[in-house]
């Protein structure tokens, strides 16, 4: 199975508590909700520990990057969220990831509608082999629409979103796989869009394209979290510092530190996110 196939068959399918980290002083809108609480979580691969007790709130309409070195665990929580891990033998696990008080790894839970709630932007932008039109439509026919002016509207209004539509509104029956990189991550942006979600994660998202298209996403993100709740794992330190309100900063499966942006980059309170963000190890 090619990557492609892979990723086209996944889209087929209170008060938090104490001891869970809140960011003071909120600087996103004024209803403070917590959109998605992750509660008591321990993640195993086998044998390996990969998680280490992480509790972590994400606020609504807020950008929150995960930071660290490589293999310290940003990538494996943030695929909790739509249950991406699922799908690795040996995983397990232990605690509880709330969205709007549901514990979404309750066994009632229907993947695909959170799949729908929960969108995922990969690494590297991986269109389908089909046209733009389609490409955006892609989750919306999987849930059964067919009626054409719907499709439409939605596939125009995604691409808008994006801030797509004036360069490929003429050519909407262009194979995605024809479009540029930074073109093409935006139509993968906008097919996570048009079925609505809560949430959209986003998994180094800009890590493969030039500097103009990385600036360009991150303007779009900048602009989303008026409407969603965006996570966003990235090794570009400038980058979180750029789009994020909150960052948390991952070590060895341990979540080091959280808080507003400005105080982890100016004034870190733990000694391994000081020596990480002024490039002392990672």
């Amino acid at each position: 199975m090619n990557y492609t196939t892979e990723i086209m068959d996944i889209y087929k399918e209170t008060s938090p508590e104490e001891n869970v980290l809140i960011p003071d002083d909120i600087s996103v809108k004024d209803d403070r909700k917590y959109k998605l609480t992750a509660r008591n979580i321990n993640a195993f691969y086998g044998d390996l520990h990969a998680l280490k007790d992480i509790n972590m709130n994400f606020p609504q309409n807020s950008v929150t990057a995960f930071i660290g070195p490589s293999g310290c665990g940003k990538s494996t929580f943030l695929r909790l969220f739509n249950r991406m891990n699922d799908y690795i033998e040996g995983f397990r696990l232990e605690g509880e990831i709330i969205l709007d008080d549901v514990d979404i790894y309750n066994e009632k839970i229907v993947i695909e509608q959170l799949r729908k709630d929960v969108g995922m932007v990969f690494q590297k932008p991986n269109p389908f082999p089909k046209t733009i039109f389609e490409n955006v439509a892609y989750g919306l026919r999987i849930q059964g629409e067919n009626n054409k002016s719907f499709l439409q509207d939605k596939v125009e209004n995604a691409l808008k979103q994006v801030a797509l539509w004036d360069e490929v509104k003429d050519d909407l029956k262009k194979n995605a796989l024809s479009l540029s990189g930074g073109q093409q991550q935006r139509v993968c942006i906008a097919r996570a869009l048009a079925v609505e979600p809560k949430i959209i994660l986003m998994d180094e998202p800009t890590s493969a394209l030039d500097p103009i298209s990385t600036s360009r996403i991150e303007n779009l993100i900048f602009e989303l979290r008026e409407d969603y709740t965006i996570i966003i794992v990235t090794h570009n330190l400038q980058q979180a510092g750029r789009i994020s309100d909150f960052t948390a900063f991952f070590y060895l499966g341990d979540l080091i530190e959280m808080g507003r942006t400005h105080d982890i980059f100016t004034n870190p309170k733990n000694k391994r996110t000081e020596n990480y963000i002024t490039g002392r190890f990672g």
